[in-house]
């Protein structure tokens, strides 16, 4: 016989294993429903983090509580709780069972409803009890769908359907399980963002590294090394990018030099000749003193009995008279010491 079962109600069961079943209908706008369970002591709370079984933690230490695959079925999805209560541990007084919803709230989750099944029955195609699960706002994420918990010997099954707006972490929280960023639901990826504009060469607009499949198939990638898995490739010179080898690492080139011009020679003076001659003022006519000033020429002076140079221009000095010997000059007399002895 199954029971319907509303808000709060609650039933005996004679069953020592149960299967409670979370089922709804899917669609494109629905949000996908786990299911999990809490085994709670007297305190109601855990005893440990081991006693939170859920899509990530799918079975308890002592294998008593089992977290099921989820099935497509005609009717719609389902997720599932396995319990086997007659040999579970006395410190154990309720097994919560819950339901999170992942990618919106439990509003927008259609025909919502737990089904608990005989496990330890052959045909167990008849459900016990049945508790059509709503929520109360609409924006909870997290429901308590139903409880078994002891009473004496035996154990009662509740149904509840309170609801929690901080999702399965929230709920965990709620019963003292320590979360951590391993258990809570993974969040969703970044949206992809563009490639960043270069502005090391003018007019780049695209990343320089090559795209992924020389990584995926062990090819060499942009400085010769093999990919994760590839073959291992002879060591080589590192390769130079392209957009730094052509403008100098980012600077842009200096502009070509003007052509050089031949140098202009200086004016000359109208009584300078266009070139030194030969042993000239500056000791030689080559080409090289071409377009120089030549200093003017200076006056002869007297250069005192030297001969002056005939194109150096020196100063002239007067030449020296030398007087003529008077032919009836005598010495005076000498001394004896100036006499000659023969």
């Amino acid at each position: 016989m199954t029971h319907a079962m509303s808000k709060g109600s609650n039933i005996p069961l004679e069953a020592t294993a149960v299967r409670a079943v979370l089922r709804w209908t899917p669609g494109p706008d629905v949000p996908d429903v786990d299911a999990s369970a809490l085994l709670l002591a007297g305190d109601g709370h855990v005893r440990s983090d081991e006693d939170f079984v859920f899509y990530n933690q799918p079975r308890h230490p002592s294998g008593l509580v089992r977290h099921l695959p989820k099935k497509r079925l005609t009717e719609g999805l389902t997720d599932t709780i396995e319990a086997d209560l007659a040999p579970l541990d006395a410190g154990v007084n309720r097994v919560v069972l819950a339901a999170s919803a992942d990618g919106g709230p439990f509003g927008r989750v259609r025909d919502l409803s737990l089904r608990l099944y005989d496990a330890s029955a052959a045909d167990g195609t008849e459900p016990i009890a049945v508790f059509d699960v709503t929520a109360e706002t609409g924006e909870e994420t997290a429901l308590i769908c139903g409880e078994l918990y002891r009473r004496g010997e035996r154990w009662k099954f509740r149904a509840l359907g309170q609801g929690y707006d901080s999702g399965l972490v929230g709920l965990a929280t709620e019963f003292g399980i320590s979360v951590d960023e391993a258990e809570a639901p993974p969040a969703a990826p970044p949206a992809p963002q563009p490639a960043p504009h270069s502005t090391d060469t003018p007019g780049h607009t695209g990343a320089t590294i090559p795209a992924g499949p020389s990584y995926a198939t062990g090819a060499p990638g942009p400085t010769g090394a093999p990919a994760p898995g590839g073959p291992t490739a002879a060591p080589g010179p590192p390769a130079t990018p392209p957009q730094r080898a052509a403008t100098g690492y980012g600077f842009p080139p200096p502009p070509p030099a003007p052509p050089t011009a031949p140098p202009i020679a200086p004016p000359q003076p109208a009584s300078a000749p266009a070139y030194a001659p030969e042993g000239g003022p500056r000791g030689r006519g080559d080409a090289q003193w071409a377009g120089y000033p030549q200093h003017p020429p200076v006056p002869a002076q007297p250069s005192y009995g030297y001969p002056q140079h005939p194109a150096y221009g020196y100063p002239q000095h007067p030449q020296r008279v030398v007087p003529v010997p008077d032919p009836a000059f005598q010495l005076p007399p000498q001394g004896p010491q100036f006499q000659r002895r023969h």
